[in-house]
């Protein structure tokens, strides 16, 4: 087929941090219908990441599964480094792998503060970091994934929140430093739906205080990410918030 028509992602190469399953496989299973050969990270969900490579390579595409903690440089490196070599370079950067949790402000404790951090934040810029001199080669982009927790304060979340904010300049900063090779973009989801049961009535709540009287699903997240991929270059430092107008 050709690269502009259905699989406008033929022929690159998609790194997606923590995809072994929730939003990360969603993204994966997206890019991979647009043709991309992708490689997800993943760091205790071994069996989910099998069965997503599983689906990913009943796709027709090269997958790629390997265990990395991503606030860890030497692993980090080790898994650039893997990638490149068994796929033959990087295109495009999905700086999905995060942690979320909810905690009163009084009851935050350091080590769970610089723990949400160190996830959220220096996750994505080691994982950028080691990966910016193969995006440079393909003029390549990076699309990380904010919340909408970075854009609006939530009492019970402030290390989430700040952590996500701080990822939202980093984005910016990136956007900046890496042009005009690599284009840095971020998608900052508001409530989206994965069908948990625990958070039914959570979610039944927030969709009647969004505009468009709904929660998010996890494939508008993956849309938003498949935009970046094939948006225009010259589009970067763009914050994106997927929310259904939650947080006007």
């Amino acid at each position: 087929m050709s690269q502009t028509g259905s699989r406008p992602l033929a022929d690159k190469v998609v790194l997606i941090t923590g995809a072994a399953r929730r939003l990360g496989r969603a993204m994966a299973l997206t890019l991979a219908e647009a043709g991309a050969d992708v490689a997800i990270t993943f760091l205790t969900s071994s069996r989910e990441a099998q069965r997503t490579t599983n689906d990913l390579r009943n796709l027709k595409i090269r997958a790629l599964a390997l265990r990395c903690d991503v606030t860890d440089e030497k692993e980090v490196q080790k898994t650039i480094k893997e990638v490149v070599r068994t796929l033959g370079g990087i295109d495009i950067l999905v700086n999905n792998a995060a942690k979320y949790e909810t905690v009163d402000f009084e009851k935050l404790t350091l080590s769970r503060w610089d723990a949400i951090f160190a996830t959220n934040t220096r996750g994505p810029f080691l994982v950028s970091r080691e990966a910016i001199k193969h995006l440079r080669r393909r003029t390549g982009r990076i699309i990380n994934l904010g919340s909408l927790g970075g854009l609006r304060p939530w009492a019970t979340h402030a290390h989430y929140c700040c952590s996500k904010a701080a990822l939202h300049m980093l984005t910016k900063v990136m956007a900046k430093a890496l042009a005009p090779e690599i284009a840095v973009n971020c998608i900052a989801p508001g409530m989206i739906d994965l069908g948990e049961k625990a958070t039914r009535p959570f979610f039944q709540k927030m969709a009647k205080q969004t505009p468009m009287r709904r929660n998010g699903i996890a494939e508008e997240i993956a849309a938003a990410a498949l935009f970046f991929a094939t948006a225009p270059h010259f589009i970067t430092g763009q914050i994106l918030a997927v929310d259904g107008g939650l947080g006007l």
